[in-house]
């Protein structure tokens, strides 16, 4: 699925999307972000929490100090930002989380986690250059990510291009 972000604002709204379409999916599955510094991925995990159960009691920012926040929302969100560990093996906290598969993966520079550490199943929102705005790509693998990635795909269509 290919989609046009013209600002922020539409960013959000995919965001509040990807949120509805995962709780009527009934899939948790962890979500991948790839793209330049100043994307939007951060824009788009902000909506996408928020917009969860429990989502107005979080507060959410980039991680790339912590390495990985826990919001309070149902699902639980951990959310990663791996910015700072270009080059550098994951925390060992990601393969237990992934493991644990109760949360909501939702890994910011998913680019520097080598594929063999890839989740088995996964959703990559994966932002492109292009002249105006953004565009993002989204793919998925896995049975649960297909039915996240089809109930999103039915609440974008106002958005696509």
């Amino acid at each position: 699925m290919h989609l046009k972000l013209h600002d922020s604002e539409t960013t959000e709204l995919l965001g509040r999307a990807a949120a509805s379409a995962l709780q009527k999916a009934g899939a948790v599955c962890p979500i991948l972000f790839q793209g330049p510094l100043g994307s939007g991925k951060t824009t788009l995990v902000r909506a996408l929490v928020e917009s969860l159960p429990g989502g107005e009691n979080a507060e959410v920012s980039s991680p790339s100090f912590n390495v990985y926040n826990i919001y309070p929302t149902r699902p639980e969100v951990i959310h990663y930002d791996l910015y700072r560990l270009e080059g550098s093996p994951v925390d060992s906290s990601y393969h237990e989380f992934l493991d644990e598969g109760r949360s909501l993966l939702l890994v910011e520079w998913a680019e520097f986690i080598p594929q063999a550490e890839w989740p088995d199943e996964w959703l990559l929102f994966r932002w492109v250059p292009c002249d105006e705005g953004r565009h993002v790509e989204i793919s998925y693998c896995g049975a649960s990510a297909k039915r996240f990635y089809d109930e999103l795909r039915l609440l974008v269509e106002h958005i696509r291009q």
